[in-house]
């Protein structure tokens, strides 16, 4: 929101770099896949391509006619997708520096869009609640996925790219089969808006971040939830692993950046391939096997996920099912508050312009 990238070194006592240029809040970035390029995407209508050094020297690429939402590059770097709320999704390259073409089937904002593993697919996610499928050759929209019952926040590949998943303001996430385009895994499991997910590089997990404040790791193999994570105060905005999948990293609406380490999962990553999660009707209501406070204090250190305790949660599922959504009411009250007291501030500045005006007409009024 401050207009400003952060790159965070993960070696203790590392100098950040902080790039300047956009001209409003920053709402994406998107490492290249060498990590020598860095894009991001800003309410400025631009994109802006970084060289990650001590420089922060960057190339501005205009097209877009409202505020940039989603930034992407393909497997090979060549080629960069990006979303926006003048209902587009564009490709550039990143070579040549320009911008090649748009897809214009969505009738609201884009909020994401991604490459396909492979690179010859692009799924988009829409405020149209629809999710579209585009063949990059053809620039065909090859699918929609309709069965959100609101936004659709965001969408990612499996890495096996023969799946996708969804995030809603419906509260749920949603797995299609890209193949058969078949709705395989749903899940229920936020009480407020799921912001963004990220797939564990071998194709197992899935995580998700919520305006309900908790991070969820979902077992996409035996289709049910793995841990909710606490450690935001407000909207946990975004999330990602790391490309190895030993890490991953939460951002929230509290200024924080949280990294944590992937140990629930001991076994070997490299040796796992990406395989496609089993077909899984519905997960709605599945209870958490353990709840995974970060410790006061620490919330800017690498935090450790233990996976050892199996304990079930003392407190009832009923119980724990209305806290969370009373939590969920008080951040859709705190949110309409914010609204109502920015808007009477936009009055009073109006009513005083008035004022001032008024005062200056009757100065001009001779007697």
């Amino acid at each position: 929101m401050d207009s400003t990238l952060m790159i965070w070194h993960m070696k203790p006592q590392s100098r950040a770099y902080r790039f300047t240029g956009h001209k409003d809040a920053v709402t994406c970035v998107n490492f290249s896949p060498s990590g020598h390029l860095l894009a991001s995407g800003s309410r400025d209508k631009t994109v802006r391509i970084w060289v990650p050094n001590v420089k922060g020297e960057s190339t501005v690429f205009r097209a877009h006619t409202a505020t940039v939402r989603s930034v992407h590059f393909c497997s090979d770097g060549q080629l960069l997708v990006t979303a926006s709320d003048d209902k587009t999704v564009k490709v550039w390259s990143t070579h040549r520096q320009r911008f090649l073409f748009s897809l214009t089937q969505h009738i609201n904002w884009v909020r994401c869009a991604k490459f396909s593993p492979d690179g010859r697919l692009i799924v988009s996610a829409s405020d149209d609640k629809t999710v579209k499928l585009w063949d990059k050759t053809s620039r065909e929209c090859v699918h929609s996925y309709c069965e959100h019952g609101g936004f659709v926040t965001y969408v990612d590949f499996h890495p096996s790219g023969t799946c996708i998943a969804a995030a809603g303001m419906d509260n749920t996430v949603k797995v299609w089969d890209t193949r058969t385009h078949r709705l395989v895994q749903h899940y229920q499991l936020h009480s407020a808006a799921v912001n963004a997910l990220s797939f564990h590089p071998s194709g197992n997990y899935l995580i998700t971040a919520s305006s309900d404040s908790t991070l969820k790791i979902l077992d996409l193999m035996e289709g049910r939830l793995l841990y909710t994570l606490h450690g935001h105060q407000g909207p946990a905005t975004t999330v990602a692993f790391s490309r190895t999948g030993e890490y991953f990293a939460s951002g929230g609406s509290d200024e924080q950046v949280m990294v944590w380490k992937s140990n629930f999962d001991t076994v070997d990553y490299g040796d796992m391939k990406a395989r496609r999660p089993p077909p899984q009707a519905s997960s709605a209501g599945t209870p958490p096997e353990m709840d995974l406070p970060v410790p006061p204090g620490r919330d800017r250190s690498l935090e450790s996920v233990h996976s050892d305790a199996q304990e079930p949660i003392s407190m009832p599922q009923t119980l724990t099912s209305t806290l969370e959504h009373i939590v969920g009411q008080l951040d859709v009250l705190t949110q309409t508050v914010s609204i109502l007291e920015q808007r009477l501030t936009l009055t009073e500045d109006r009513l005083k312009q008035c004022l001032e005006n008024q005062q200056l007409i009757m100065q001009r009024t001779p007697p």
